[in-house]
């Protein structure tokens, strides 16, 4: 399977596996300079590529692990869409959960990239929806 990728930019890394069995791909910081993400603060770090996932996927943008743990930065929007059709850059929103400044610096890996199936569905309209077992029980309904 193959997604296409341009480099929007000459310092750009196309994205990295970290094992030959790793789901997702690192991407990368691509700026000139360091970015310092302030405490509780949310900044916006280019990577410099546009892609474009397989027909029928979209690409999922997660946290890395060890980032999180680590130094507090994850994904401000926890999981990035980047749909199909979606042809611009993609940029990672850093947000800092931790009471510290943190730097990312050029060519840091800042998230990681997974591409996922999606199908089409067409919703229609009805007056009753079949019973559940659980039915319209919400958050923490089911005592766990």
């Amino acid at each position: 399977m193959k997604a296409k990728i341009k480099k929007l930019k000459e310092n750009a890394i196309v994205p990295t596996k970290g094992s030959k069995e790793a789901a997702g791909y690192d991407l990368y910081a691509c700026c000139d300079e360091p970015v310092f993400v302030m405490p509780y603060k949310t900044e916006k770090i280019s990577t410099g590529l546009a892609i474009q996932p397989p027909k029928g996927y979209f690409g999922a943008i997660f946290a890395r692990s060890g980032l999180a743990t680590k130094s507090g930065l994850r994904p401000a929007n926890c999981v990035g869409v980047c749909d199909e059709d979606y042809t611009g850059e993609y940029v990672v929103v850093l947000h800092n959960d931790s009471s510290s400044i943190r730097t990312v610096n050029p060519g840091d890996r800042i998230a990681q990239l997974v591409f996922l199936p999606y199908m089409d569905v067409d919703f229609c309209e009805v007056n009753k929806l079949e019973n559940t077992e659980r039915g319209s029980s919400g958050f923490g309904s089911m005592g766990r």
